[in-house]
């Protein structure tokens, strides 16, 4: 019996291949609480890296099934996400004690009222833990059926998509760059969280300057 870690993409890739990348973005892209424990950007740029074939070996996985799957899974994770929040989600993000779900949807919310639906949809796929809570407030909240479709399947697809690609160019490049996959994962991790710090700086900012009044005083 193979042991399978599910936060572990190397496991999950190895063990399930293009159906795991199906699977863990399907529930990162939309299901609550479960899809935060689950790998998004590190799963999508080593299984793209496992695409490639070296000198000494032939692929791992096959690109077409892998983006293929990204795709099935990023769009209609999405969707599924959607429809849950339109029924009873703001119910659930107002119950929920988890504070990376109510971070991530107040995150959510911010992010749909600075930019609209369509760039905060597309956006908010690069962003960690907004993602995941992006598409069930974007229910809540009251978001049209049709802008949120089309955007969020703009969005699922430049996501998924870009990600597989990079890693396949880079292993198809790169010799032996599977030797390297956990410091190339490290590496997709800190560039996802530079949003992230972006506006955790924009609030302090913001505060600040709230603090000190209109006079800077």
């Amino acid at each position: 019996m193979i042991a399978v870690d599910p936060t572990d993409s190397a496991s999950l890739l190895a063990a399930f291949g293009a159906l795991a990348v199906l699977t863990v973005i399907f529930a990162e892209s939309g299901l609550l609480v479960v899809g935060f424990f689950l790998p998004g950007d590190t799963l999508l740029f080593p299984a793209g890296v496992l695409c490639a074939a070296g000198a000494d070996h032939p692929p791992r996985l096959q690109l077409w099934q892998v983006l293929l799957c990204a795709a099935v899974g990023a769009v209609a994770g999405g969707q599924v996400g959607y429809v849950l929040g339109r029924h009873g989600g703001r119910a659930l993000l107002g119950r929920t004690s988890s504070r990376r779900v109510k971070e991530g949807a107040a995150r959510a919310e911010r992010l749909l009222a600075r930019y609209g639906y369509g760039k905060a949809l597309v956006l908010g796929r690069f962003i960690p833990m907004v993602r995941t809570v992006l598409h069930p407030a974007a229910g809540a909240l009251g978001v049209p059926a049709r802008p949120f479709t089309v955007w969020q399947t703009v969005g699922g697809l430049l996501w998924s998509q870009s990600l597989v690609l990079a890693g396949y160019l880079l292993g198809s490049s790169v010799s032996h760059v599977d030797d390297y996959l956990l410091p190339l994962v490290a590496v997709v991790v800190a560039l996802s969280l530079l949003p992230l710090l972006a506006e955790a700086r924009r609030t302090r900012h913001a505060s600040r300057r709230e603090r000190s009044g209109p006079d800077g005083g």
